[in-house]
């Protein structure tokens, strides 16, 4: 263990996070804060969130009005502090004793925050759950050196500890969740969708109109953000929410130190021994007297999905891949490192998809983003209820995985054991599901898939556009319209951007849906080509060329021009001029 400083309200036990301000809107709060630390204590966060303020800071103006002081307090000195909270959202304060700010807490910094609610004055509140997520770590990600310690914490608990939360299925269910971390995190709810209510930076806050808000199954948190979500569990089972950075829930020891070595095959159980960190479980049951679901009575397409070891692979390298079979022979087998094809499914037709496994070494396969049954959402040891439990995957073994997509868009399927070693070994793949009677012309419709490369120095200055670090050029024509289906799956860099350029030109592009859920209309307009995506997100766009000429898609990493980026990997395309009919 170790010792770290925390918040504490007098006469009550030290906490991770610290003391909850919870108020309606229009309150005025008086409070003391005494340091009883040997070390200067900067504490940010106690201060005002008045209307005007809040409006400003997501318009990205500045209000002078509004004073962001961070208090000092000497060793064993008092300070009585007050602040209104006029505006309704969510907020939090935090401390240092070493000066340093929100990005870059480490150590024993890193767990003195605690949350301010501030519910609606007029409204009925709403019951909602506070999730607070924190990192122990030797040092930032942005450090760009190999961490040694990496532990995550929700409320002060890494998984298996964290809080097993609770519902019935039909429930609405409410969420605040705050990044009070150094890092970066891509939040990933399995099984369902959750709609983005509100985003703030803890110091003001956004609520979207009902209905605007978008839909998704993972969404990245920025270091300091803050997000409202409501959702409703339709199915029963046992489900994960958890950060989608493999480093950041993958196994770890004590305090977040990293595994010298092993593999799947270390653990009997991958739910306790498989997982770490930033996890949370969920258990949904069966709300009472509801039917029971029903099996699909028409015969479901089968196909198999084949794990294999690739040519060239190695011990401390290893190249891993899919591949599927419905038929026929199978598949030759690849060298190097790549990524899975494109499984192509129909809305509403049911699927059996059997996993052969042919590595040395068990496996999982998780669906991410599609609803299905708990059973086969892919987390041994976890997913599915009482003694009917998901398998791991053993060497030489197979498992039955069947589902019926619900809706057509784009999603993925990757490994759910070890992933910091198999994902990176190239087990991630699209799953791109269409409507019935529509046909996917390949030459349009096209996945593009993010991941990182084995070496860890060349992840730092690198990403592969579908397994490549030189990807091929694509090729397109004047005035035809191409839907590009971006899937991040980086085990490195939480967040990529994608950019579309002509020579020194942006260009533009019209997003259409996210994590395979159509976009509102407000955010379906044609805007600068560019797109952040954290791991495990998916984003599809519609391009139309209307000038013969190259083109090239980047792949970068930091904020948008004229702030500092570094470009990890270019894309050539080819733009045509129309055919004649």
């Amino acid at each position: 263990g170790a010792a770290i400083p925390v918040f504490a309200e007098v006469g009550r036990a030290p906490r991770v996070p610290g003391p909850l301000v919870r108020v309606r809107a229009g309150t005025r709060v008086s409070a003391s804060i005494v340091n009883r630390l040997p070390d200067t204590l900067v504490v940010h966060g106690l201060h005002d969130r008045r209307l005007a303020a809040a409006r400003s800071v997501a318009s990205g103006t500045t209000t002078p009005a509004l004073v962001f002081a961070p208090i000092v307090l000497a060793p064993g000195e008092r300070r009585a502090v007050q602040f209104a909270l006029d505006a309704a959202g969510t907020y939090y304060y935090w401390g240092t004793t070493m000066r340093r700010p929100m990005g870059f807490r480490t150590r024993e910094d890193a767990q003195l925050t605690g949350v301010i609610a501030v519910d609606d004055a007029d409204g009925v509140s709403v019951r909602d759950r506070i999730l607070v997520v924190g990192m122990w770590t030797d040092t930032v990600h942005r450090a760009r050196t190999q961490r040694t310690r990496v532990l995550g914490v929700i409320n002060g608990l890494s998984w298996p500890h964290t809080e097993r939360l609770r519902y019935t299925a039909g429930d609405t269910v409410h969420w605040r969740v705050i990044n009070a971390s150094a890092d970066l995190h891509p939040m990933h709810l399995h099984g369902f969708y959750f709609r983005v209510d509100s985003r703030g930076d803890g110091r003001g806050d956004t609520t979207y109109a009902p209905g605007t808000g978008n839909l998704a199954v993972t969404e990245t948190m920025p270091t300091g953000s803050t997000m409202r979500m409501s959702w409703s569990p339709e199915r029963p089972g046992n489900w994960l929410f958890h950060c989608h950075i493999p480093e950041h829930f993958g196994p770890r020891g004590s305090l977040g130190v990293a595994r010298v070595a092993g593999h799947a095959a270390d653990h009997a159980n991958h739910a306790v021994g498989g997982m770490n960190g930033l996890v949370t479980g969920i258990e949904v049951r069966a709300r009472r007297g509801a039917p029971a679901a029903q099996a699909a009575t028409t015969n479901p397409r089968h196909i198999r999905l084949l794990v294999r070891t690739n040519r060239g692979s190695t011990s401390g390298a290893p190249f891993y891949s899919y591949a599927l079979h419905e038929g026929g022979a199978e598949p030759s087998l690849a060298a190097g490192l790549g990524v899975g094809p494109t499984l192509e499914l129909v809305r509403g037709q049911p699927v059996r998809i059997t996993i052969v496994n042919r590595l040395r070494e068990p496996t999982a396969v998780h669906w991410h983003g599609i609803e299905l049954e708990s059973y086969y959402d892919g987390v041994p040891g976890f997913s599915g209820a009482r003694r009917r439990v998901t398998p791991m995957v053993a060497a030489g073994d197979s498992f039955d995985v069947r589902f019926t997509p619900p809706r057509s868009g784009t999603f993925i399927y990757h490994t759910h054991a070890d992933e910091e070693r198999q994902q990176l070994a190239g087990l991630a793949g699209a799953i791109v599901v269409r409507d019935p009677g529509a046909s996917r012309n390949a030459a349009t419709d096209i996945p593009i898939i993010l991941t990182a490369p084995t070496d860890f120095t060349e992840q730092g200055r690198r990403a592969l556009v579908n397994g490549s670090a030189s990807p091929a050029a694509l090729d397109m024509e004047v005035g035809t319209t191409y839907r590009l289906r971006f899937i991040q799956m980086s085990v490195s860099r939480a967040a990529l951007r994608v950019e579309l350029w002509r020579d020194s030109m942006p260009l533009t592009w019209r997003p259409v849906a996210k994590d395979g859920a159509d976009l509102p209309e407000p955010a379906r307009t044609v805007r600068a080509a560019r797109g952040f995506l954290g791991i495990g997100e998916t984003w599809d766009v519609e391009v139309t060329p209307d000038i013969a000429g190259p083109m090239r898609l980047e792949v970068r990493v930091g904020q948008p021009a004229p702030a500092p980026s570094e470009l990890m990997t270019t894309m050539p395309i080819s733009v045509r001029e129309r055919r004649a009919p």
